[in-house]
């Protein structure tokens, strides 16, 4: 495996509390390898302990634990962080249930048996309506490269780059995670969100048309050769793993 996912920072600390040694673990090791932290608890004292020691971004909750209920937990994490996001995780495929997940405060809901790719999924699409604004920035910047979101305007090198909405919403994910390598499925997941039901390939043709635009002289329209040659390759593909946004390979 590539060293450079293993030491990248962490999307975000998760907290899953499931009773089910065996889900706790399918589920900490598929979410460590899709980049987040993860902490684990088996009941939900476990999981106030660890929301006492630091800080979680977001929990995946069963509802069925053995000393309360995943709704009792929500209320009592929400006591210390009123806006943490939590997924609701539970083998009871119950409309009463899930009305009151949602009721008490859940940001969505997950009947066992589940998908792992689902389940990632989900979770980022609850960060990223639940983020605080310092991911949005108006201006990212990266090297000689710089994009607005307030104009909808890129620019290498003082260069204007006229890219399309996806192609926009492409960079800006692969802006925001430079020097950190993100795979096919976790930029479907994040730009076509995880609801596409199209083929993943779709995430090769839209790096190759970013590249054409991002990584050319020619198409940023310069002519001078020193000036050219200070154009180096940003996107790179790290094979059989994903893209990567740096300077070097």
């Amino acid at each position: 495996m590539d060293m450079s996912i293993q030491n990248a920072t962490p999307e975000a600390t998760l907290l899953v509390v499931d009773d089910e040694p065996s889900i706790r673990e399918l589920l900490s090791a598929s979410l460590r390898f899709a980049g987040f932290k993860v902490l684990t608890a088996a009941d939900g004292h476990e999981a106030l302990d660890h929301q006492a020691i630091g800080h979680i971004d977001l929990a995946v909750l069963d509802v069925m634990l053995p000393d309360m209920d995943g709704f009792e937990v929500l209320r009592r994490l929400r006591e210390r962080d009123p806006e943490l996001p939590v997924l609701f995780l539970t083998a009871r495929d119950d409309v009463k249930d899930k009305i009151q997940g949602l009721t008490v405060g859940g940001d969505d809901y997950i009947t066992k048996p589940f998908s792992l790719e689902e389940v990632v999924a989900r979770i980022r699409a609850v960060l990223r309506r639940t983020q605080p604004a310092e991911e949005n920035a108006a201006v990212l910047r990266y090297m000689d490269l710089e994009l607005n979101e307030d104009s909808y305007e890129v620019r290498r090198a003082g260069h204007e780059i006229d890219l399309s909405p996806t192609e926009f919403k492409l960079l800006r994910y692969l802006m925001i995670n430079s020097e950190r390598v993100v795979s096919k499925m976790q930029i479907l997941d994040h730009v076509w969100d995880y609801n596409w039901e199209g083929e993943i390939s779709i995430v090769e043709s839209y790096i190759s048309y970013l590249r054409r635009k991002v990584d050319s002289p020619e198409a940023l329209g310069i002519t001078n050769p020193t000036e050219a040659a200070a154009i180096v390759p940003l996107i790179h593909t790290k094979r059989g793993i994903g893209y990567v946004l740096r300077s070097a390979k």
